[in-house]
């Protein structure tokens, strides 16, 4: 299918971009009314947290919703949709490092032990740092397409210790970390069954030229 032009790719980026800020916008709005409730600085964290995990699976989308639409023009949006699931993660952790503990090392150390949740949240969040700084053109021409990509499979690793996270966050209605964690199983086992079908036709392809 044909691309976009180059004007309409801009506007679509515009317009993907505030919808990506949207849920800071709201969060911020409802600040400013008093409207966070008693306990504003959970509201913060839980909905940064959700908005991240948000963002992961919807940058995980990318490619397969591009391959399967037929529509190569989508993988313009994943950096994009990438750096605003960092973004979240790391208004996510600067709630829980400055809001919640005021910079605090030890008490923060504290609840790293104490609570295992923390300890995958942080894992999470120390994925996607690497692939934030290296989100560039720039960093693709100095490490090579091949080991570009093969650190940015780090995502994969986030999203499950993110999944994880909020698993063990939730104490009683797990359905909605379930949920996250079921479509991200479904987008894992599209990535697999892709990587099985691509082998297997690579070694039809070298068996028929060796006939």
């Amino acid at each position: 299918m044909k691309s976009p032009s180059l004007n309409v790719t801009r506007s679509l980026k515009a317009t993907v971009f505030l919808l990506c800020l949207a849920p800071l916008g709201v969060l911020v709005w409802k600040g400013f009314q008093e409207q966070l409730g008693a306990n504003p600085v959970d509201v913060i964290t839980r909905s940064t947290g959700r908005w991240t995990l948000t963002f992961l699976l919807i940058t995980l989308s990318v490619t397969p919703l591009r391959k399967l639409t037929n529509l190569p023009w989508l993988v313009r949006f994943r950096r994009m949709l990438g750096l605003f699931a960092f973004f979240y993660g790391t208004l996510h952790l600067m709630t829980f490092v400055w809001l919640d503990k005021f910079f605090n090392v030890q008490e923060m150390l504290h609840d790293i032990a104490k609570r295992r949740f923390i300890t995958a949240g942080m894992t999470a969040w120390s994925m996607l740092l690497p692939l934030a700084l290296t989100s560039t053109a720039g960093w693709i021409r100095r490490l090579g397409g091949k080991r570009w990509q093969q650190l940015h499979r780090l995502i994969y690793v986030s999203a499950v210790a993110g999944v994880v996270h909020f698993i063990w966050l939730v104490k009683a209605d797990l359905r909605r970390p379930l949920t996250y964690g079921f479509v991200l199983a479904c987008l894992l086992a599209y990535r697999a069954a892709s990587w099985l079908f691509s082998r297997t036709r690579s070694r039809s392809a070298v068996q028929a030229a060796g006939t």
